[in-house]
């Protein structure tokens, strides 16, 4: 195969990835806490000097830190995130990051995410709530109180999602490491019964389907083009 067929095809793989990613992000425009995922490609050369070739790398896969709008729902157990900070839950994959704040409170006083997975306080360890005390009101620092008594907080965590990150859910996020807690919470807090939509811009990621769907396009028309002319060349030389 010659070079350009190798470099058109790069160019395909890396096409292919980004129409995932905004398929993805189409898909979640109305998810609660998702944030919409981007792919970085970068240039990758192989060979030396005048037999140097330009290829597309695969792509990165990162998150946009772009906070979603707040949406009042008046639900007590609805919390949204102001500022740069994550929730952390518990499940069967370990500790996931999230920023859906969609809860509830089990019978048993448990504070859990809307498919059963506890929630954690700045410790690490499952909110536990009286369960005959009531919706908990909760301060703008994340204080828990029920009947006037402090009953827990709700954890909020500093985290970065890497490159290539793995997705929980469809707003979750499972960390590398270990994410640290936030202390100091002047800059960062709750909003009770609020939720965070997706930060997805849906005009702006149907423009780029389109874009890249019409990249895609000529790509293989250029491939389709070379490979004919290829088979022409070698059916010349072959009579000749």
């Amino acid at each position: 195969m010659e070079t350009g067929l190798y470099v058109a095809l790069s160019s395909q793989v890396a096409l292919e990835r980004r129409l995932t990613t905004i398929a993805d992000n189409m898909a979640n425009t109305s998810t609660v806490g998702y944030r919409a995922t981007g792919v970085k490609f970068e240039d990758m050369v192989s060979g030396s000097g005048s037999n140097s070739v330009s290829f597309v790398s695969s792509g990165d896969t990162y998150i946009a830190d772009v906070n979603g709008s707040l949406r009042e729902t008046g639900n007590p157990l609805d919390f949204a995130i102001q500022g740069d900070a994550w929730f952390a839950i518990e499940t069967p994959s370990g500790t996931v990051m999230t920023r859906d704040g969609r809860f509830s409170m089990r019978t048993t006083g448990e504070l859990v995410t809307l498919d059963g997975h506890g929630v954690l306080d700045a410790g690490g360890a499952p909110l536990q709530l009286d369960p005959l005390g009531g919706p908990p009101e909760a301060g703008a620092d994340g204080m828990l109180r029920q009947n006037g008594r402090q009953v827990g907080a709700v954890g909020l965590f500093n985290f970065t999602p890497g490159v290539n990150f793995v997705r929980f859910g469809n707003s979750g996020i499972i960390p590398e490491g270990t994410p640290e807690p936030i202390v100091d919470r002047q800059q960062v807090g709750v909003a009770q019964g609020f939720v965070e939509d997706s930060n997805v811009n849906a005009v702006k990621e149907m423009m780029e389907l389109i874009q890249v769907q019409r990249a895609f396009d000529q790509v293989t028309a250029l491939m389709r083009d070379s490979e004919e002319a290829m088979d022409t060349s070698i059916r010349t030389l072959g009579a000749g």
